[in-house]
C-alpha cells in the first residue's frame, strides 16, 4: 500500500527488533522471504539495519517512515516513536497505515502461537511464510 504514495519502499528490518522479541525466522531469513515475496516488484527492496532508524533512513535517503497499526495500542507506541524521530531528524515525516479491520488482530506472536499449536495460519501470512512454517514443522515455531 506504501507503494501508493512512495516511488520506492525499503522494508527496513532493524537487528535490534529482532533481539528484543523472539521472532520466528532469522534477519537473513526475513530478508530472503521478503525478498521472494515482493520479487515481482522492483520499486521495493528489503534490507537490514543497525542503529538508529533516522540514521539509516539518511543512508538510504528516505524522507517518508511508513508504519503499521493495528489498533489503539500501536497508536500510542508508534505516535511515540515518531515524535523521537522527529526531533531527532525534523525532515523525516512518519505515515502511519491502518491495518485492514479483517485483519486488525493479527499479530507475529498470535500467528506464531496458532501455527506451533497446528492452526491454519494460511490465511494471514503470504505463501512463502507459510511454506516456511511448515518446512520447520509446528512445534519448531
Amino acid at each position: 500500500r506504501a507503494l501508493c504514495f512512495a516511488d520506492r519502499v525499503v522494508v527496513a528490518i532493524a537487528h535490534r527488533a529482532t533481539q528484543s522479541k523472539r521472532g520466528l525466522f532469522s534477519v537473513p531469513e526475513r530478508l530472503e522471504i521478503l525478498r521472494a515475496v515482493f520479487a515481482d516488484e522492483p520499486r521495493v527492496e528489503a534490507v537490514e539495519f543497525d542503529g538508529l532508524l533516522v540514521d539509516f533512513a539518511d543512508r538510504v535517503g528516505a524522507t517518508l517512515v511508513v508504519r503499521g497499526l493495528r489498533g489503539a495500542a500501536d497508536f500510542e507506541y508508534e505516535a511515540q516513536m515518531a515524535r523521537m524521530n522527529r526531533a531527532l531528524r525534523p525532515a523525516l515525516e512518519t505515515v502511519f497505515l491502518a491495518a485492514a479491520p479483517e485483519r486488525s488482530f493479527v499479530s507475529a506472536s498470535l500467528v506464531r502461537e496458532v501455527a506451533s499449536l497446528g492452526g491454519d495460519v494460511s490465511g494471514f501470512v503470504s505463501p512463502v511464510v507459510m511454506r516456511r512454517i511448515r518446512e520447520r514443522g509446528s512445534g519448531a515455531v
